[in-house]
Order: structure tokens, then sequence, then C-alpha cells
């Protein structure tokens, strides 16, 4: 029997798909939780922790979007794994806002699926703030921004910024190397740990939203900078 290294949390009103994820996890060694309904999801997520959450967007009770965040509002940094029958991209990005670190359209085949929660415990396990690269400091100062890695919390002129769990790491792999300038694909597998190609627009939009919450002119960022022809940079000059 296989080492049961990581808990994870399904939360998913279809039991077909609770048990075919049940089954294919386990074959990871994942120990597995389960809950029908919203509401009992949420009270599940936030009594223990958990390695991965996978949440279904329209539940019984309690929505996935709400379900997901509330789990922010509490803190809780588990990443979480959205499911969902809609496709457009609205929703896609109402799931990436409210937190969901990554996103599946129903129907889904299940050497996706499994990628996918790979991926994300790859991530856990080779967390950026281990690299060689990245500052020792649990505070990355740059004027009226602040990051607090250990809280992992963002203030601007000491008001705090929501930032989803995804948006914050690639802040902070930005701000931890300033003027250095990371390709797109760079950013996907050191963020989100994808070591393939046709994800680049992710990294686009994720950038968007950082710029959002933390430039006071997207149009004229003052922190996240593009280096044209290759990607992103933290602007050195601050």
């Amino acid at each position: 029997m296989p080492k049961e290294s990581n808990t994870v949390l399904i939360i998913e009103d279809d039991m077909h798909i609770v048990e075919l994820l049940t089954i294919h996890l386990k074959d990871l060694g994942c120990k597995i939780y389960s809950a029908t309904d919203g509401q009992q999801g949420l009270e599940l997520a936030l009594k223990d922790e958990y390695d991965l959450i996978i949440l279904d967007l329209m539940l019984p009770r309690l929505n996935g979007m709400e379900v997901c965040r509330r789990i922010r509002q509490n803190d809780f940094q588990t990443p979480i794994l959205m499911l969902t029958a809609k496709s457009e991209e609205i929703d896609k990005v109402i799931g990436l806002e409210t937190g969901a670190d990554d996103y599946l359209t129903k129907p889904f085949s299940i050497r996706e699926f499994i990628a996918r929660v790979k991926v994300i415990f790859r991530r856990k396990e080779n967390s950026i703030y281990r690299k060689e690269n990245l500052s020792t400091t649990s505070i990355i100062s740059f004027g009226n921004l602040e990051v607090d890695l250990d809280k992992r919390k963002v203030t601007i002129d000491q008001s705090r910024i929501e930032l989803s769990p995804m948006e914050f790491d690639l802040l902070v792999l930005l701000a931890s190397s300033p003027g250095k300038s990371f390709s797109r694909k760079h950013l996907l597998k050191l963020v989100w740990g994808y070591d393939f190609e046709g994800y680049e627009h992710t990294v686009n939009s994720h950038i968007n939203r950082l710029r959002g919450k933390i430039e006071k002119d997207v149009s004229n960022p003052k922190y996240v900078l593009t280096t044209w022809g290759v990607g992103y940079r933290f602007n050195e000059e601050l």
C-alpha cells in the first residue's frame, strides 16, 4: 500500500465523480475526505488542514464560489482546484479571483486531473520561498508596499491588499529579484509548476489582476513592469 502523504478534501455533490476521483487520488497515496454540499464542505475545510481541496462550483446549500471566498477570508492557504460544468471565461476569472489555484472544466480527462494534482503537490514540496535565488527575509519592502512572507500578507500604505494565493506567489517571485526579467514560460514553471507550453495566457491574466490590485494606474504600473519581447519584471528603481 502506498504511503498516505497528502490529505485531500473533495467537495462535490456528484457521488460518481467523488468515487472516481477518490480511486485515482488513493493511487497517489492520498487520504480522502469528502462533502456533498457547500456548507458541510466549508465546515470541514475550516476545521482541519488539507494539502488540497477539490471544489465543485455548483453545490447545494452554498456554491463553490462562496465556499472558496470564505476559506480565503479565514486565511486558509490550502490549494484549491475548482471543478465546474461551465466553460465561459468569466466563470474561470471569477473562480480565480475568489482564490482558486487552478480550474478544470467538466468533462475533464482523469489524465489531465492527475497532472494538475501532481503539479499542486510538487509546488507545495518545492515552495518558491525555499529557492536559493529568493530573499531569506520574511519581509519584503518597496516604499509603501510591504510583503510579509510568513503571514502571506500584502499591504500598501498599511492597508491590506487581498491577493489570491497565485497572485501572492507571483508577486513574491518578482519582488525578490528586482530588475530581473522573467519570461512567461519561466514564470509558469516557477510559480505554477507547469513545465509545458500552452498556458502562457494564465500568466498574463494573473499579472493583469495583480496590477489591478497593487497599482494606482494599471496603464502606467509602478511595481510590476513589462519587459517587451520577454515577459515581466519588478521595478528595481523603487
